[in-house]
């Protein structure tokens, strides 16, 4: 194994942990973006105006879409924050931090296991930093931490589960395999495996049985004793962590929610284009290199690194020799030979990276997010080649702590400047926010050639929905006022997309007053004519 020597100066390394916290908190406060923020906002926050842990809906009507952790991670934060887009993202950027801090603790196992980073600590911790700050400055994770989705919800406990799969391997491989010092990361890779599924279903444990399986397939070597041994109370610990929403749910709702949690949402959306997300095979092969950004020059020079170094010829030994391990991830025999020798993080980081990617390119519904769990093992994999690198060329360290810093600056600017235009855009908060200052805070809100997901959070409780708990949209003038007619109202708030306006105002038994638009979107105030 390459050994690693990274100096540290503790007075950088303070200043970007402040940093990081500031980015990943700063700007939470903007408008709920695209289409799932405001819905499971709103979930998260019928389920706490109702004191239920348990049931999601959106509207009043069941939404058994996805499990329960990030509505109680909301919930929790609207009781101590109040009702916001803060407290709707405050959980999600806590993730963030912990994948940044799993992968810490990644890099200092990887520094452990190098015989000169345990003769110095601070290069251990040297190491270590290196591996949080390529991780925390990943574009991917700064983006999917401030949103109120499940994508960093699955990821965090995806990595800490895979983690600390790792460092009980490592601690094993170098003989430190005696009691807790080993069995405490076994626990807690089943514990995060039973939070996973908490997250996303049953994907959450899924990835860390599956990868674990093919990383001892890539190094070719047994399950330790203790790991097979855990396969006895291992899962059990996995299922008594999942088992707190799943099971209250199974029993209160039984087949609805096997029907459409299971069936519909696992199986019906990997093998088909039901949820209308299709995307071509190689989709996530361009996707998953995005997320590194700013490292990713780096991410692919790895990628061509280390395949050429797997699959470099190995020469035929004369005879029988002793081999020792040299530098440049070779393995030297007595004889003077040499055959590559991949390191077992290596080797573990590709399984991570490749399993997931393999399975989520095969399923009929693609979406960014889907990849987000990949990530941790991509920037693992380009933390070792900018390592070595490092090894050979000191003075790259301030070129890195530059790129780190100065995309952290090019972050904090986008969201100061761009984000708030481009949430005024997508978003119907200022259009509502305006009606109600207008005097129709109390008005239906009514979508009109269009259904608006924004709508869910900002004008809640004022949408009217169809028999299946869906929001309704209108399609005639005439469908409006019998609408209002009917529900014995004065008026109602239109939202119509700006290029149908004209059919809104066409309506010859309909008064309407322009509010205003977002570009997007205009609202009215509407009421049948006398």
């Amino acid at each position: 194994m390459t050994k690693l020597v990274v100096n540290t100066d503790r007075g950088f390394w303070i200043a970007a942990c402040l940093i990081i916290v500031f980015v990943y908190f700063f700007g939470l406060s903007v408008p709920l973006l695209g289409p799932d923020e405001p819905r499971y906002a709103q979930v998260a926050s019928e389920m706490f105006e109702r004191g239920d842990w348990v049931t999601p809906t959106l509207g009043g009507f069941n939404w058994f879409e996805k499990p329960a952790l990030l509505y109680w991670l909301q919930i929790i934060s609207y009781s101590v924050f109040g009702l916001s887009e803060f407290a709707a993202r405050f959980g999600s950027a806590l993730f963030g931090l912990g994948t940044i801090f799993a992968m810490w603790v990644l890099g200092r196992t990887y520094a452990e296991e190098t015989s000169e980073a345990e003769d110095d600590g601070n290069s251990t911790a040297g190491i270590a930093n290196w591996f949080g700050l390529f991780m925390a400055s990943a574009l991917g994770l700064i983006v999917f931490s401030r949103g109120a989705s499940f994508d960093i919800i699955l990821t965090f406990p995806i990595a800490a589960s895979l983690i600390s799969y790792y460092v009980f391997d490592s601690r094993t491989r170098r003989g430190t395999n005696a009691g807790a010092h080993t069995t405490f990361p076994l626990f807690l890779f089943y514990f995060f495996a039973g939070v996973a599924v908490l997250a996303k279903g049953l994907v959450g444990v899924v990835f860390p049985a599956s990868i674990a399986v093919v990383y001892h397939l890539f190094v070719r070597r047994f399950p330790d004793r203790k790991l097979l041994t855990s396969l006895a109370w291992g899962p059990i610990v996995t299922v008594a962590v999942c088992s707190t929403w799943y099971v209250p749910m199974y029993l209160r709702h039984g087949w609805e929610f096997i029907d459409e949690f299971i069936i519909q949402h696992h199986f019906q959306r990997y093998t088909s284009n039901k949820y209308l997300h299709p995307q071509p095979f190689y989709f996530f092969f361009w996707v998953l290199p995005l997320m590194t950004v700013p490292w990713i020059p780096f991410f692919f020079a790895a990628v061509v690194t280390f395949t050429r170094r797997i699959f470099r010829p190995v020469p035929e030994a004369d005879g029988p020799g002793r081999a020792e391990t040299c530098s440049e991830g070779m393995i030297e025999h007595s004889n003077g030979k040499a055959r590559p020798e991949t390191s077992p993080l290596l080797a573990f980081a590709s399984a991570w990276v490749l399993v997931p990617l393999l399975f989520f390119s095969f399923s009929g519904s693609k979406l960014p997010g889907y990849i987000l769990p990949v990530l941790p093992g991509a920037v693992a994999v380009t933390s070792i080649y900018l390592l070595e690198l490092m090894q050979k060329r000191p003075q790259l360290e301030r070129w890195l702590r530059f790129i780190a810093v100065a995309h952290f600056v090019i972050v904090t600017a986008l969201l100061v400047f761009a984000l708030p235009q481009y949430a005024d855009t997508d978003t119907v908060k200022g259009l509502i926010t305006d009606a109600d200052r207008a005097g129709h805070g109390d008005a239906m809100v009514l979508p009109f050639i269009t259904v608006s997901h924004s709508a869910e959070f900002y004008a809640r409780g004022r949408l009217p929905r169809n028999n299946e708990g869906r929001q309704r949209r209108f399609e005639s003038p005439v469908e409006i006022r019998t609408f209002i007619e009917k529900e014995e109202k004065n008026g109602a708030l239109v939202l119509v997309p700006v290029e149908h306006e004209m059919r809104l105002n066409a309506g010859e038994n309909l008064s309407v007053e322009r509010i205003r638009d977002n570009g997007d979107l205009a609202i009215y105030y509407v009421r049948p004519k006398k």
